[in-house]
């Protein structure tokens, strides 16, 4: 899975590319943002709460605010996919500390830049320029981010039915059980709101479905 957030480690440490053997801390964080990023995704709590903690304690080791920072971002971004949108209270303590680009896309993030698309990663420029129709979304080739810029667009209120179309059917193949949830109950609303009952009650039968426990 492509790496959220700025591409987290790899913009930082790029140099350690040129050495025979990354540090220990840096493996480790690598591996703990994919599993922690999978189980929030697929709506396994304890699982993601464990391998964020991990995640954060590796960045930790180093001191840097700005890497500790992107990793709050990481979080963030995958609550957002999943549109939770409460905000990134664990990022902004570091805010103050953190570079420009981190502080954008955070703000890219909360439905608030207003800045140079430039500043940002350039998968989500095009959206964070004024692109916010379903084929801006879909022209996005990582599933992640595609489900990310499709979040953005929805929370400030740029999404047609297409956007909405696209996070669903990503959050499906790629089997993120908790985003796929709250995708479908966006939809649900719309069609509520339309008064579409029929397809309402179809995608509410669809959620249920998607919720199931072993």
């Amino acid at each position: 899975m492509k790496r959220v957030a700025l591409v987290l480690l790899a913009l930082t440490l790029s140099a350690c590319g040129n050495k025979p053997r990354q540090p220990d801390w840096l493996v480790n964080a690598d591996g703990a943002q994919d599993r922690f990023e999978r189980a929030y995704l697929s709506g396994r709590d304890k699982a993601a709460t464990d391998e964020f903690a991990r995640l954060r304690h590796e960045l930790s080791s180093t001191g840097d605010p700005s890497l500790i920072a992107r990793g709050e971002l990481t979080r963030c971004a995958v609550q957002v996919a999943s549109l939770q949108l409460d905000g990134c209270p664990g990022f902004e303590p570091l805010r103050r500390d953190a570079s420009d680009a981190e502080r954008a896309y955070a703000d890219f993030l909360l439905g608030k830049f207003q800045g140079d698309p430039k500043q940002l990663p350039e998968v989500y420029r095009g959206v964070a320029g004024g692109a916010g129709g379903a084929k801006a979304v879909e022209d996005i080739k990582e599933p992640l981010s595609r489900v990310i810029a499709a979040a953005v667009v929805f929370r400030t209120g740029r999404a047609d039915p297409g956007v909405l179309q696209a996070a669903v059917d990503t959050a499906s193949q790629q089997g993120w059980r908790r985003a796929l949830i709250a995708w479908l109950g966006a939809q649900a609303m719309l069609a509520e709101k339309n008064g579409d009952t029929e397809t309402a009650q179809r995608l509410r039968r669809r959620i249920a479905l998607a919720a199931e426990e072993k």
